[in-house]
């Protein structure tokens, strides 16, 4: 088996030995002296991926939560991925993958050429047909996207009959009901879908959702606070949850949201408009600055950058 050294790795890559030893520490990759024509492809994807600003943190809880869901050793060389903002997906069996939302859609991209595969998946959940809920449920997505949505929700309605704990049905069927505004319907569907799979964080997001068009604000909060908890890095959470505590008067709430979110997608309108309420809230308030560096400092506990008096 062909090996590459260090600077070898440097040389092909055109990277620096800083680059390569900050993506170590990042927790990237391991830290070795040798590298397989593998770990080139792996480390060429990394190198796109910082090229293209992708934090480092999005890839690494990406590649956990990939391996934790899909089973891969190595999620950057056995699927293909999809950038979505500050968040990446992953091409696998016919399907993408939004790992730390835990949803599963169907790949147009591929088109026909996609074929579920044979053995089991840890996306799917066991003690059904499963690859006969698969295929109706790539076919439901399917058809929802082409505009027939009485046939996705004939088919989101057969697979909970055959399958009543698929979670990723009752969010969609429940997204279908969402849209034409009957939130009785979708607050039900979200509401079985944290039942069915209690770590599913779009589940909570979507609750949430509903709940504020219900004008339940308070359940809101706590729905966007549970989908924070399980992915602390889910920036349109933070997005809603700033929303919904600016309605309730919270305002030190909603500003520590608007920063977070700016931290995780920081271009953008949204990302825009979330500098434009960081301002309005900071000008309402007096602030006292409680340290000020010449060079950045990782924020601790014990020291607050900003102090609401």
């Amino acid at each position: 088996m062909t090996s590459y050294s260090r600077q070898d790795v440097l040389r092909i890559l055109d990277i620096s030995a800083r680059q390569l030893q900050g993506w170590e520490r990042a927790e990237l990759i391991p830290s070795q002296q040798s590298y397989t024509f593998q770990d080139l492809g792996q480390l060429r994807m990394l190198r796109i991926l910082r090229e293209e600003d992708v934090p480092a943190a999005s890839i690494r809880d990406s590649i956990v939560a990939m391996k934790a869901v899909a089973g891969m050793a190595n999620p950057l060389l056995e699927a293909r991925l999809v950038r979505s903002g500050t968040r990446l997906a992953f091409r696998h069996h016919g399907a993408i993958v939004d790992p730390i939302r835990r949803q599963l859609l169907f790949d147009f991209e591929r088109g026909d050429q996609a074929s579920v595969a044979s053995e089991p998946s840890p996306l799917r959940r066991p003690g059904a047909n499963q690859r006969d809920v698969q295929d109706r449920f790539l076919a439901a997505v399917q058809a929802e996207e082409s505009g027939d949505k009485p046939r996705a929700m004939e088919l989101y309605e057969e697979i909970l009959r055959i399958d009543p704990a698929y979670a990723p049905a009752h969010i969609n069927l429940g997204t279908i009901y969402f849209h034409l505004r009957q939130y009785g319907r979708a607050e039900e569907l979200y509401r079985r879908a944290t039942i069915a799979d209690p770590g599913y964080v779009l589940a909570f997001f979507d609750l949430g959702n509903v709940l504020d068009e219900l004008q339940r604000l308070d359940e809101s909060i706590a729905a966007y606070c549970r989908a924070v908890e399980l992915s602390p890095r889910y920036g349109d959470a933070h997005y809603n949850l700033a929303l919904a505590y600016e309605r309730k008067g919270d305002r030190r709430a909603a500003l520590r949201h608007w920063q977070a979110y700016i931290k995780l997608d920081n271009r953008g309108p949204w990302a825009d408009h979330a500098r434009g309420q960081i301002r309005k809230l900071l000008s309402r308030e007096k602030l006292s600055i409680a340290a000020r560096n010449d060079v950045y400092l990782r924020p601790s506990l014990d020291r607050a950058q900003l102090e609401l008096v």
